[in-house]
């Protein structure tokens, strides 16, 4: 079956596109990533995905819907480039609400709209129901690590949020969301007119500063332990007021972050004694960051190619769309707490 996922990340950076096929194999799974594509947002998307937070009730299912359009926009365009069409799609949508304590996460861009407009199959609102079933509804992705990436101790994807999955040693997965990382990096270089800190270069010439950092490190997230998620709120309420007070330059402040997040994510490697990991999401392309992880833990990071890099979260969700057609299992609740 071929299935093309669809990602937006909380980092803005634009919609991926991943046209993937899948077929049993043996006791898992093979996969191969037959085409992929990054479409980045206009400033115009940008500003409504950003802005929608605050929007009224009716102002957001307009965007769910004009979103929805935008996307199969996007996919048509792709599958008239690639010459081929999906057997289904499979779209994950951007996240602007998560708030699983309260009993919800929403994901704009409307799965009905897409497959009006598009004449495929969609499979959408990944989700809600694990929510529903008590479950954070996060994250999602580990099911694909188990099954598509196994060879690995573990996972970890750095994206707008850094999170990590791995087998415990009675072979259940778990997963949860360490820390923010680009979220904070590129909201920080953004400041400066970028979209995000290349290779961390603006970080690497700044200064740590000892008294931010703390206060950054001290959220009691960190030390929770069993099944747990972040999103932009958490970020609002926790990490945004103390950047916001800070007289620093913007460069000490990304040095100061980068630390933090490289400091989050090298502890949970040492502390759940992984040896190897698999590194994907945008903040693999953050050299600085890369290298400071790196020199704070023995943990083997495995860089793979590029295109696993950039389209891995896309690749699992067209997964997870195929497991859902094939009504197989497609979350865990030893990752999400979920009650099934």
């Amino acid at each position: 079956m071929t299935v093309l996922g669809l990602m937006s990340g909380t980092s803005l950076d634009g919609l991926d596109l991943a046209l993937c096929s899948f077929e049993p194999s043996g006791s898992g799974y093979s996969y191969q990533i037959l085409a992929s594509k990054t479409v980045s947002y206009t400033s115009d998307w940008k500003e409504r995905l950003n802005k929608v937070k605050n929007a009224s009730a009716a102002g957001y299912f307009e965007l769910h819907s004009l979103f929805g359009k935008y996307i199969a926009g996007e996919v048509n365009a792709f599958v008239k480039e690639n010459n081929t069409k999906p057997h289904a799609i499979a779209s994950h949508g951007h996240t602007v609400f998560h708030q699983p304590a309260l009993g919800f996460s929403t994901q704009l861009g409307c799965g009905a709209t897409i497959a009006a407009h598009t004449g495929v199959t969609t499979v959408c609102d990944f989700r809600s129901l694990d929510v529903a079933n008590g479950g954070q509804g996060a994250p999602l992705v580990p099911i694909g690590d188990k099954l598509l990436f196994g060879a690995y101790a573990a996972c970890l994807n750095i994206g707008g949020i850094a999170n990590l999955s791995f087998d415990d040693k009675n072979g259940n997965r778990l997963a949860y969301d360490i820390c923010e990382a680009n979220m904070l990096l590129n909201f920080l270089a953004e400041k400066t007119g970028r979209a995000y800190d290349k290779n961390g270069e603006l970080a690497r010439n700044g200064k740590i500063n000892a008294e931010l950092l703390g206060l950054l490190n001290q959220q009691d997230y960190y030390t929770q332990s069993g099944a747990k998620s972040i999103g932009r709120e958490w970020f609002e309420k926790n990490l945004l007021p103390h950047l916001s007070l800070s007289p620093l330059a913007v460069k000490d402040l990304l040095a100061t972050a980068t630390e933090h997040v490289a400091q989050i994510i090298a502890g949970e490697l040492t502390t759940k004694n992984i040896n190897n990991v698999l590194v994907t999401g945008g903040g693999t392309f953050n050299s600085f960051l890369i290298e400071k992880i790196k020199n704070k833990t023995n943990c083997d990071l495995v860089i793979p190619e590029n295109r696993i890099i950039e389209f891995k979260e896309a690749l699992i969700f067209a997964f997870l769309g195929y497991l859902r057609l094939r009504q197989q299992t497609n979350a865990l609740k030893s990752v999400t707490g979920a009650a099934h």
